[in-house]
């Protein structure tokens, strides 16, 4: 017996990183799980990963941008598995720079994903919650990030993004208590994903994410300050990550609602 049998998660992102563990972790519960990633490869890996692990699961393909994209997400879920009890808003990426060098683009960009993309598919899951009450607490999970809870140079786009997910999760828990819902968020510190892992040099490494080539890692004096700083001497994992975001999950936080957990091993 899972602590998640029975119930349905959709998690955005889930293809690669913490969002891939996110999903595992909930599908070897007993979750049945609609997997996400702007890519097919990815998705489909993660899909086939739970069923071979006798697990349920399904991929619903696109960018969380997309107009049509929150609906058709809910809809996969109530179609493939009868239902929508968990809902963890994890897509996201990170296209930094100091605000005089930011673009409108650069903005927009960031602040649609992380920001505009869980707040639809939130809106979109309502009407389904509202509609089919349950006897149990379905759940929300919102990630955001020490940058939105702290700052950090470079990412005024990003800290502003997750800043405001943070407002969203609060006001989603007072709208949606009276449906037992339970909205939290969880922030990371250092987590090493892809986006991360690379250590910055002169020959930058790039990504490709909606046609644009997105620069990723992290500067080797970021690297030294984490070990220096952080109290476990080094990044989290993202299986680790996908443990905390698993707390929220379970009906074990039931009276727990509008918080955000930061996840940085005590750093802060």
């Amino acid at each position: 017996m899972g602590t998640l049998d029975g119930k349905v998660a959709i998690v955005s992102g889930s293809g690669r990183g913490i969002g891939r563990e996110v999903a595992l972790k909930l599908a070897s519960e007993g979750a049945a799980v609609v997997i996400n990633d702007l890519d097919k490869e990815p998705a489909d890996e993660t899909v086939d990963n739970i069923v071979a692990a006798g697990g349920k699961a399904v991929a619903c393909l696109g960018s969380v941008t997309e107009d049509d994209f929150a609906e058709r997400f809910v809809k996969t879920a109530v179609d493939s598995f009868g239902g929508l009890d968990i809902i963890v808003n994890n897509a996201g990426y990170t296209w930094d720079t100091v605000i005089q060098k930011m673009t409108d683009e650069q903005w927009d960009a960031i602040l649609d994903v992380h920001l505009k993309a869980p707040f639809r598919i939130l809106r979109a899951a309502q009407p389904y919650i509202r509609a089919n009450p349950t006897d149990y607490h379905r759940k929300v999970v919102n990630i955001s990030s020490v940058s939105g809870v702290y700052g950090n140079a470079g990412q005024v786009n990003y800290a502003a993004a997750k800043a405001g997910i943070i407002g969203m999760t609060k006001t989603l828990a007072k709208e949606w208590g009276r449906y037992k819902v339970g909205v939290n968020a969880v922030a990371f510190g250092f987590i090493l994903t892809r986006m991360t892992e690379a250590v910055a040099t002169d020959g930058d490494t790039t990504v490709e994410i909606e046609g644009r080539q997105i620069k990723v890692g992290v500067s080797q004096h970021t690297v030294d300050a984490v070990k220096r700083t952080n109290p476990l001497g080094r990044p989290g994992t993202p299986a680790e990550a996908a443990g905390a975001v698993y707390l929220f999950c379970t009906q074990d936080s039931n009276y727990v609602s509008g918080q955000v957990l930061t996840v940085d091993a005590g750093s802060r």
